[in-house]
């Protein structure tokens, strides 16, 4: 199987090139270092792809730069994928540290049991439900779940996976884990490696870089937006799984 790791890594954010390197040592697959599209340098084409309200359950808030712009270097490595020819490529943020004994492990069982068309998770976090396992190796699981929680820090994803997503992406309305979620508009069947042995680190590297400084008005409005909005993703997730048994 063709493979290759790619590491989305924003130039001007120096302090994280040693956790680069230090990942690029880790990862047991030929890495690339992609750079992300950078929130204040965005052309105008890359802007127009945000369109607010494109999709239903609409998105209740107004996308900041740099999520269009991690959107977007998301897609970058999607395009990459098929223009180097590749199965799968390894996707990862710079902001993760890999746990030496567990991540190698879930690399390897994804590797080994991926299919045409997935997408596999290695999320820092479990919060979903398991449907039913894929495969195993001793305490570690491919599973497929309820429903797809949010986070994009580390995923492997397969060529026809990257041109589906490609497809269904060309335009935009919200941050680009929250567009994975919904599966009923991409077709791409999502799965999860648990335990993933992926930790984000952003706090030890400055922050993240998609911060917000927001008043207390809109602090206010994104803790009353964001569980109705959430209810309704899980409602239609609900649905889409329901159709497709």
């Amino acid at each position: 199987m063709k493979t290759e790791c790619m590491i989305i890594h924003l130039e001007r954010a120096q302090a994280r090139l040693p956790q680069v390197e230090a990942t690029k040592d880790m990862v047991p697959l030929r890495s690339h270092v992609l750079a992300a599209v950078d929130g204040q340098q965005m052309d105008a084409s890359q802007s127009r792809a945000y369109i607010r309200k494109l999709l239903r359950p609409h998105y209740p808030f107004q996308l900041r730069p740099s999520e269009i712009a991690t959107f977007h270097s998301h897609r970058a490595c999607w395009t990459r994928i098929i223009k180097e020819d590749l199965d799968a490529a390894l996707i990862l943020e710079d902001d993760l540290r890999l746990d030496p004994e567990v991540f190698p492990k879930a690399l390897d069982l994804a590797l080994s049991n991926v299919q045409p068309g997935d997408f596999v998770r290695f999320p820092i976090k479990l919060r979903e439900d398991a449907l039913r396992e894929i495969a195993s190796t001793g305490s570690i699981q491919m599973q497929a779940y309820d429903r797809i929680a949010l986070g994009m820090v580390a995923q492997l994803v397969t060529r026809d996976a990257a041109q589906e997503l490609l497809a269904a992406s060309e335009t935009f309305d919200r941050p680009v884990d929250n567009f994975l979620q919904m599966q009923w508009v991409h077709n791409v069947r999502v799965l999860t490696v648990w335990p993933s042995g992926v930790r984000e680190i952003s706090n030890e590297l400055g922050g993240s870089l998609i911060g917000r400084n927001s008043g207390f008005v809109e602090k206010l409005r994104r803790e009353i937006l964001r569980p109705l909005y959430r209810r309704k993703i899980r409602a239609l997730a609900r649905r889409n799984l329901n159709a497709s048994r």
